[in-house]
């Protein structure tokens, strides 16, 4: 019995700098996401897909390389993506909120189908739950939740394997009460972690008086992990000498409601360039 629903691990990228293979450095994590764009019919729906991570992975680059399995079992690909333009503009979207440490970049999904490569996307109106929704399903301190990403730089590079971790919300009702923007999981994180994906934990049982949780959804997005320091002092003067900094355990994520106002700024741009784009094909017929 799965508790995690395999796609969404395809879903999940290695996101690396550097031109050379041999040497290139596994600096974040990212994974696909998709806004609902339109009904194409009863069983088809349309959706932008956007690769998701923080601003502080994405910020100072121009370009990074984002590493996808092959449908044929084949060795894995490192795709580039162009980060900034001649001029030096940014071609990804930042959180509008600077305090929200949220980016985000367009994917070209039929590019990569095209390529025969193996990959998913968390659908917006399907695969997420807002603050609302974890409100309105009880979700509390205690609840189970998956951290996916790729620490340490553990980036295979024949094949990519996302790394699973588990924990639990160690804070949340302040989120939920708007008090504040983020919320902790106990779980560790490390460098490579940043912009993974966080996913509740379906629970079968539950306590009398809650709900059973019987989906696994994207609540968040990691950020960091939560240091703690520990100050060595001289014995001679009593003065701090060196300040050692930790991983506390606990691990800062922004929610999906935020991921979901960046995509509202990002669908609005893609429109605008297609509308764009048309505008000028059709200028040059004329």
């Amino acid at each position: 019995m799965a508790l995690l629903p395999p796609f969404f691990l395809d879903a999940v990228v290695a996101l690396g700098v550097g031109d050379d293979l041999q040497k290139r450095q596994w600096v974040g994590t990212g994974f696909l996401y998709g806004i609902f764009e339109k009904e194409i019919d009863e069983k088809t729906k349309n959706y932008f897909v956007f690769l998701i991570s923080n601003r502080h992975v994405l910020q100072g680059h121009s370009k990074m390389w984002v590493k996808f399995n092959s449908l044929t079992g084949s060795a894995s690909e490192d795709f580039e993506i162009k980060l900034k333009a001649k001029n030096g503009r940014d071609l990804w979207i930042s959180h509008p909120n600077q305090n929200i440490d949220l980016g985000a970049v367009f994917i070209n999904a039929k590019f990569l189908r095209e390529k025969n490569m193996k990959f998913s996307y968390f659908q917006s109106d399907n695969h997420t739950y807002t603050i609302s929704d974890l409100k309105n399903q009880g979700i509390t301190e205690g609840d189970g939740v998956y951290i996916l990403g790729f620490p340490m730089e553990m980036v295979d590079q024949t094949r990519q394997y996302v790394i699973c971790r588990s924990g639990c919300i160690a804070r949340i009702r302040d989120v939920i009460e708007t008090n504040s923007q983020d919320f902790l999981v106990d779980a560790l994180v490390f460098p490579g972690n940043s912009g993974g994906p966080v996913v509740l934990r379906p629970e079968l049982t539950s306590i009398q008086g809650t709900k059973a949780i019987d989906k696994a959804n994207l609540i968040g997005v990691v950020q960091s992990y939560v240091p703690y320091q520990d100050i060595a002092f001289s014995q001679q003067t009593r003065r701090p000498r060196v300040v050692f900094e930790e991983n506390s355990g606990l691990t800062s994520v922004i929610p999906v409601d935020y991921v979901n106002e960046l995509m509202t700024v990002a669908a609005k741009r893609m429109k605008n360039r297609i509308a764009q784009a048309r505008w000028k094909a059709k200028q040059m017929q004329n």
